[in-house]
């Protein structure tokens, strides 16, 4: 049987993903004991991992390095990607968001300037308002920037809200639902079409067991 190679997020994702993976019998120990490896075999089946950065498991799956790949829907929507989205795994839920600080104005009709890691995102949301804004891409931490007046409002993740209660944020609006998707190469999906339905159908049943 053809080896199935997945490309899995680090971080946040990877923790929620590993025991879905167990859950269908895959063993995922050496995973789960990776000090600074990035590939990984499972011992008991066909299955490999590679361990990236989120913005790169579109790009290994999409030029066929990886035959699958476990990647956050924020992701799919921000970038451009020529990828077959396969199961939503119902784990890393969250959502994107507006937010800023109290004396935002969401129905204001000044040109608004938004803070974000996700100008696509942000772009359509508000192009399906029918506002136009201005926006200013950000890498590290967003919260701050309605605080310093850089931006009138950020949009970004929220998992719990903490973060933004912590920096006097409040949130205003809710832009989507956000969990993490399975994806699928497409020349793969008809190369390997046994072996790589066999992972989805075992993921899609014990998805649907946790309901």
């Amino acid at each position: 049987m053809r080896n199935i190679q997945i490309a899995l997020t680090k971080g946040r994702l990877e923790k929620h993903v590993i025991p879905l993976f167990e859950r269908i019998g895959i063993d995922c120990k050496e995973l789960k004991d990776k000090g600074r490896k990035l590939v990984f075999r499972s011992k008991n089946s066909n299955i490999s991992f590679i361990l990236v950065k989120a913005v790169d498991v579109v790009t290994y799956v999409e030029h066929g390095i990886a035959d699958m790949g476990v990647v956050g829907k924020d992701i799919l929507l921000e970038y451009e990607n020529d990828v077959y989205e396969m199961v939503d795994l119902e784990v890393g839920c969250c959502k994107i968001c507006v937010a800023s600080t109290l004396s935002y104005r969401p129905n204001g009709y000044n040109k608004k300037r938004i803070a974000t890691k996700y100008p696509n995102i942000t772009s359509a949301y508000f192009r399906k308002k029918g506002e136009d804004v201005e926006i200013i891409k950000i890498e590290g931490s967003v919260e701050i920037a309605p605080l310093l007046g850089l931006a009138d409002a950020i949009i970004d993740i929220v998992e719990t809200g903490q973060t933004l209660k912590e920096n006097g944020l409040l949130l205003f609006e809710e832009v989507c639902d956000i969990s993490a998707r399975l994806i699928v190469n497409k020349a793969s999906l008809k190369m390997k079409k046994d072996g790589i339905f066999n992972v989805i159908n075992r993921i899609e049943s014990a998805v649907a067991e946790k309901k």
